[in-house]
């Protein structure tokens, strides 16, 4: 039976007190954590090690700990939080579970960033059939400033008269077209993106966006379907008009729950498959 936990006021008095200001930003999310109670009953209740985690990640939207930096070690944010350690670990192996930190035996634990290689196939799940992974080289067709249809905006938050980057491109293996792109992301996180910025970057996008626009994937949501190659998309993939694709629409999301990115993808299976890890 799962047990809730109930916490002392003068601890939660403790964690609240180690909060500091939030300094929003319009690029970034701002992340509410829930009052704290100190009554199990009551509605706002939560186990102390997810109140230990919130504020975790806290500091990491805040931008406390960079991608790729060491955040401090068990014992230091036990006594920063005036919890226990295994309370603090408890909520370091969530965080380690959602992929917003990773674990280095005997190094520590670090803030989570694209430029690492697992974490930059976490989203590329098109394998090829020789079973022997490697990396697809980009091709731009263009991007450009634009307003969104109504659903793209729907689905990107977008308020009255905000505007949308519209990214499309394709994903080559062995000069071979994978993949045809159409990414819309909200204009105002990404000031300045151009089709010679992302040309000249080299590696993954989301590292880029990361490292050079503060915009950190940490989510998605994914709906798979298959269709048939229009005349257009046939063109660009080399492919027959009606030739069957998988498409893949990928709703990506930051800190607080905010979605960033609205990814439309038409992938050829002939070479190819589709693969993911069901835990």
């Amino acid at each position: 039976m799962l047990r809730t936990m109930w916490t002392p006021p003068a601890r939660c008095a403790a964690i609240a007190a180690a909060v500091r200001p939030l300094r929003p930003s319009p690029a970034r999310a701002v992340l509410t954590p829930p009052p704290m109670s100190s009554d199990p009953s009551g509605p706002a209740f939560s186990p102390l090690y997810q109140q230990i985690k919130l504020l975790i990640t806290r500091s990491l939207q805040e931008g406390e700990w960079k991608p790729g930096e060491a955040i401090p070690a068990e014992t230091d944010l036990a006594a920063r939080y005036r919890v226990s350690q295994g309370t603090v670990r408890k909520a370091i192996d969530e965080l380690a579970t959602e992929n917003l930190v990773v674990r280095r035996q005997g190094k520590g634990t670090f803030v989570a960033t694209h430029a690492e290689e697992q974490i930059q196939y976490r989203f590329l799940r098109l394998a090829p059939d020789d079973a022997k992974p490697r990396g697809m080289a980009r091709h731009f067709i263009d991007c450009k400033r634009m307003r969104p249809p109504a659903p793209v905006a729907r689905a990107l938050e977008l308020k009255g008269t905000e505007g949308a980057i519209l990214v499309r491109r394709t994903l080559l293996q062995d000069d071979i077209p994978v993949v045809l792109d159409e990414i819309w992301l909200p204009a105002g996180p990404f000031k300045g993106l151009t089709a010679e910025r992302l040309r000249d970057y080299v590696g993954p996008m989301y590292e880029m966006f990361e490292a050079q626009f503060g915009v950190r994937m940490i989510r998605a949501e994914e709906k798979i379907r298959a269709v048939a190659a229009d005349a257009a998309t046939a063109e660009v993939l080399a492919v027959a008009e009606g030739t069957p694709l998988l498409s893949v629409e990928r709703l990506s999301y930051t800190y607080g729950d905010k979605p960033v990115e609205l990814r439309r993808g038409l992938y050829r299976t002939d070479r190819h498959y589709y693969r993911n890890a069901l835990n």
